[in-house]
């Protein structure tokens, strides 16, 4: 891959060019009105050894029932409901261990840091979230599994836990239903994209996402210039069972971030590292481009690969999400 997939000017202007499905809405409103059993939130509080922050162990029903776990972090000596961060992680990534936080709960939010069923391997934990969909054969990983058909695609069953996540959020007696964000990085970046874009489809408002360096964006483009990440197992897959394109792109295209964001409609902070190998910077600009708010910001880093811009980004978020949550 070159230096950058397109030069910055070029990446402004540019749009994916894949259409629709002509059932995209209709799939995602049938997928969301058959999950739309009651949420059977459970919270356990949990012994962590921090003193200015309490934690709990969170269990939801999620896609199809299954329980989904998370934590949920408050700002010891809270009062009155907070807002709420919900995040989610990267791929193969999770919740981690309950004293492992993102800053949210310190800078006095309520912070819902949820699982990815059937992954959670390359960071541990404690008690991961099962898959317990049966797919048919599948490159290892999670890119390929059950991508004969959107109905079995794993990114159905991954989009409608993280809807049902933000409803647990807005549910919760210490959360203000009226201010909720989303965020995360590369998968979790997605998830965030995916979220937005459906939460209106449940009833619910969003007052900010942020998706950093995001995944699963324009995947057409992404096959065609990534060079290192889980798109390979896409085009692994492919080699091996040859002449399903068609089959495996017409799946994808339901789950891509570039339609689902046209669907968002709270503000968003992007973010983009223009030497991204991963998650080249074409599809990140893609889904920007067609974000469905007019409240819509990314910020560049130039010199960076899939890290992006880590705590100096994160810093940033800080300060533009105080703006949307005042």
């Amino acid at each position: 891959m070159p230096r950058s997939d397109l030069p910055l000017q070029d990446l402004l202007e540019y749009r994916c060019s894949t259409p629709e499905p002509q059932d995209l809405d209709a799939f995602w409103e049938r997928t969301l009105a058959e999950n739309a059993h009651p949420l059977d939130v459970r919270l356990e509080p949990v012994e962590t050894g921090l003193t200015l922050v309490d934690t709990f162990d969170v269990t939801f029903s999620g896609y199809g029932g299954a329980p989904i776990r998370a934590w949920l972090h408050l700002p010891a000596g809270r009062s009155g409901p907070l807002p709420v961060v919900v995040q989610f992680h990267g791929y193969s990534g999770g919740r981690g261990l309950a004293h492992q936080m993102a800053p949210w709960p310190l800078a006095g939010y309520a912070h819902l840091t949820v699982d990815t069923r059937g992954q959670g391997w390359s960071n541990g934990g404690h008690e991961p979230t099962p898959d317990p969909e049966p797919s048919a054969p599948h490159h290892p990983g999670s890119m390929t599994q059950g991508i004969q058909s959107p109905d079995t695609y794993f990114y159905r069953r991954v989009y409608t836990d993280a809807v049902r996540a933000l409803q647990v959020a807005a549910s919760l007696e210490a959360t203000d239903a009226e201010r909720v964000a989303v965020v995360g990085g590369s998968q979790g970046g997605a998830i965030t994209i995916a979220a937005a874009g459906l939460a209106p489809k449940v009833g619910l408002r969003l007052r900010a996402a942020m998706p950093d360096v995001p995944f699963l964006c324009d995947f057409r483009r992404a096959l065609d210039v990534a060079t290192s990440g889980p798109y390979l197992e896409i085009e692994r897959y492919l080699h091996t069972f040859r002449g399903r394109e068609e089959e495996a792109l017409a799946t994808l295209d339901h789950f891509d971030g570039v339609h689902l964001a046209r669907r968002a409609e709270c503000p968003t902070l992007f973010s983009v590292g223009l030497l991204d190998t991963t998650c080249p910077p074409s599809t990140v600009f893609g889904a920007y481009a067609g974000w469905g708010a007019e409240d819509k910001q990314i910020k560049v880093y130039p010199f960076n690969n899939h890290e992006g811009g880590e705590g100096y980004h994160q810093r940033r978020q800080l300060s533009w999400l105080a703006e949307r949550l005042a």
